[in-house]
């Protein structure tokens, strides 16, 4: 599958190389198809999901334990169902990343911020992906600092 990233360039990708989000994410549902590109050879501190759907559509990503978290979730039994998952192992969790200016920086200069509250969570057996979102800490998550 051929994918005009605006970011990327053209991006030839393999379709058991998809990750399915049957769901979409939330305010894109339409974009169901997704492809995770390693940025430099740095992984797992930093990767790209690039939508197949709408090749505009990239967000930058990382592994919460990059940032010294860890990640305890309750998965209900739809979310169960969706990912068809037989063991914890097959599970991965990765957080969405933005970029933000702030006031007390100079003019240009970026703050990173990670989406700790709607991880993604794929089954990287299956393929199959979907975003968390959490309430608030505590309900159906554990958030500890990684050993």
């Amino acid at each position: 599958m051929k994918i005009d990233s605006p970011r990327f360039g053209s991006l030839e990708v393999e379709a058991d190389k998809l990750i399915n989000f049957p769901a979409g994410l939330p305010g894109l549902e339409d974009c169901k198809r997704f492809t995770l590109i390693e940025v430099g050879d740095k992984l797992p501190v930093l990767a790209v999901l690039q939508s197949a759907d709408q090749p505009d559509v990239a967000f930058s990503v990382t592994s919460p334990d990059v940032l010294g978290l860890q990640y305890e979730l309750t998965l209900n039994e739809e979310e169960e169902e969706l990912l068809r998952t037989d063991t914890p192992d097959d599970i991965t969790v990765l957080l969405i990343l933005r970029n933000e200016e702030t006031p007390h920086r100079r003019q240009g200069d970026l703050s990173v911020k990670a989406n700790l509250m709607a991880p993604l969570v794929i089954n990287t057996a299956s393929r199959i992906g979907l975003q968390k979102i959490i309430g608030k800490l505590g309900c159906d998550v554990t958030l500890r600092a990684a050993e």
